[in-house]
């Protein structure tokens, strides 16, 4: 730890898994309760080759290191987030089993070759960009917003990094939830798991959990909601096993 710098209004997070440590700063957009949640629901393959699109200071393939033992990748285009990223991995000696790549995705394919991973996920940006004023923090406008991708941009370059057969997961927002499945198809992605994810149960979601195969047959299974909270700000069981790290995967997060 003490090789890794550690930068002014910077801290040291725990990840409460595995005894992860994460830096993070409250100027630039911190990885939230999606990140976990994609992280354990995502399918990925005991060795091969992953990436993580949209990566951010690197929390999801930091979590997928305790699900495998295949080759991580990060791909994050803003230059503060990708420098975290790279220190996050060193501090948790990490080196060997993940690498931070800052790049445009869009480059991606070119860059690392069409057809060449097993698993992809993204957390991308959720909103379209709006018109007149933005979040005046461009790392968080650019978090929450499409700037430098579209999600058009996102499923298409994860169609082209993965391996016929392989799976892309993206965490969403439910009301993107048509447009998505109609670009994956577009893009030789077929959808085979949703999970909805819901504040409470007496609320309707606020995200989705999608994973689709390339060039899988048409075929999806929805599965139970998962539910945030049962109480005030009390944790479900299952999300309390999951952030926690008492469980590795999500429940019911078999291949199809």
């Amino acid at each position: 730890m003490d090789q890794v710098p550690i930068y002014e209004r910077e801290r040291i997070d725990e990840l409460l898994t595995h005894d992860l440590k994460i830096i993070q700063s409250d100027e630039v957009f911190s990885f939230s309760l999606d990140a976990v949640l994609l992280g354990r629901f995502c399918s990925v393959p005991p060795r091969g080759r992953v990436v993580d699109l949209c990566s951010g200071n690197g929390v999801i393939p930091l979590l997928l290191s305790t699900r495998t033992k295949a080759s991580l990748t990060g791909v994050e285009i803003q230059e503060r987030l990708a420098d975290m990223a790279v220190r996050n991995v060193k501090i948790n000696g990490l080196e060997d089993r993940i690498e931070m790549l800052r790049m445009d995705l869009k480059e991606a394919p070119e860059r690392l070759g069409n057809g060449t991973f097993d698993t992809v996920t993204v957390n991308p940006p959720y909103l379209p960009v709006p018109n007149g004023e933005q979040n005046v923090n461009a790392h968080i406008a650019a978090a929450r917003h499409e700037v430098f991708c579209t999600l058009d941009d996102v499923v298409r370059v994860s169609s082209r990094l993965v391996k016929s057969g392989g799976k892309v997961a993206m965490v969403h927002r439910p009301s993107r939830l048509i447009d998505i499945c109609c670009t994956m198809r577009q893009y030789r992605l077929e959808p085979k798991r949703i999970r909805f994810v819901h504040p409470r149960a007496d609320m309707e979601a606020n995200m989705v959990l999608i994973e689709a195969m390339r060039d899988g047959k048409p075929e999806i299974r929805t599965l139970p909601p998962l539910i945030v909270y049962k109480q005030g700000t009390e944790y479900t069981e299952e999300l309390m096993d999951v952030y926690y790290g008492r469980r590795d995967a999500l429940l019911d997060s078999s291949t199809t």
